[in-house]
């Protein structure tokens, strides 16, 4: 119980003080002061606040099967001791990192700033390259056949519309 309990808190600790917090809090902050335009259409908010929300749940849910299903935390540094491929997991192989750029689209929205464009698309290729170069290459090494037939199964990207079984397909 108190390996669960740490790692619940290392992964709260790591959402707030580390990636997902500074990705989406911090550095928005500082770029946008969170400053929304005045008069912006309510139509504007509904559909920036949709994707916002669509793009943070994901993190929450990883979170928490990152800690039940896989005994880990989100930290590099800490990580599952199972590889997770349940939950959004069975639809997309980075649902967090997914769930991310949608939020911060949804800021961009928000916000009315190119500056948050450009964000966004930094943030994708920052994610994008550290996927392929860090990301993959160590689940590769941690997991062996079980990750390579994930990987062959579930798409990096763009969400397969029904759930990997776990089957050879």
């Amino acid at each position: 119980m108190a390996g669960i309990r740490r790692n619940v808190i290392v992964s709260i600790l790591f959402t707030i003080f580390g990636g997902p917090g500074f990705v989406l809090v911090y550095l928005p902050l500082w770029i946008t002061r969170f400053r929304i335009p005045d008069g912006e259409p309510w139509g504007q908010m509904l559909l920036a606040s949709a994707l916002i929300l669509a793009g943070v749940s994901p993190a929450f849910e990883s979170i928490r099967r990152f800690v039940a299903v896989g005994r880990g935390t989100l930290m590099p540094t800490a990580p599952t001791e199972h590889l997770v491929v349940s939950g959004f997991y069975r639809h997309v192989r980075n649902p967090m990192y997914v769930g991310v750029l949608i939020a911060l689209a949804g800021e961009a929205v928000l916000f009315e700033r190119r500056a948050m464009v450009a964000y966004l698309a930094l943030v994708w290729l920052a994610t994008h390259l550290f996927v392929l170069l860090y990301e993959e290459p160590t689940l590769t090494r941690r997991y062996g056949d079980e990750y390579l037939r994930f990987k062959q199964n579930v798409p990096r990207w763009l969400a397969r519309l029904t759930p990997w079984t776990g089957a050879d397909e």
